[in-house]
């Protein structure tokens, strides 16, 4: 599954997956607990491809970060919590992006990306290299 049918819902915890549209809004599924969920099209709705992290040099791609975190965990979860005291969290995002923007991505913005990222693990959804630039590569 592609981050582009990943979401996130303000007020909501975790994240969910788009199951189908309806006339208003559309259904989702938690990654937490399976449950379906209708959504209104006024909610607060964030697609995780479309989500980017501040660097000193340019807007870089959440699923950019995640492939970074992918490669150093060797595929596995952090070995920190998105709970962990606000240095652990910086120090661990800093050998993931050393060229994170620290005025502008804030500790709450970090345990996010892990909570994130890990709970993408636990439902095995580890695809995060864009299947645009892929493309090109080739």
């Amino acid at each position: 599954m592609k981050l582009d049918k990943i979401l996130s819902i303000g007020g909501k915890p975790g994240l969910y997956k788009l199951v189908t549209q309806t006339r208003t809004g559309f259904v989702a599924e938690s990654l937490l607990d399976g449950k379906k969920i209708t959504v209104g099209l006024r909610s607060n709705v964030s697609v995780l491809s479309e989500i980017a992290i501040y660097t000193l040099d340019e807007e870089l791609p959440l699923r950019e970060v995640f492939q970074k975190i992918l490669v150093k965990e060797k595929g596995a979860k952090t070995p920190i919590s998105h709970k962990a005291e606000k240095i652990k969290l910086e120090e661990y995002f800093f050998e993931v992006l050393p060229n994170y923007d620290e005025d502008r991505v804030y500790a709450s913005d970090i345990k996010k990306v892990i909570q994130w990222y890990n709970l993408l693990v636990e439902n095995g959804i580890t695809d995060f290299v864009d299947a645009a630039a892929a493309s090109e590569e080739e």
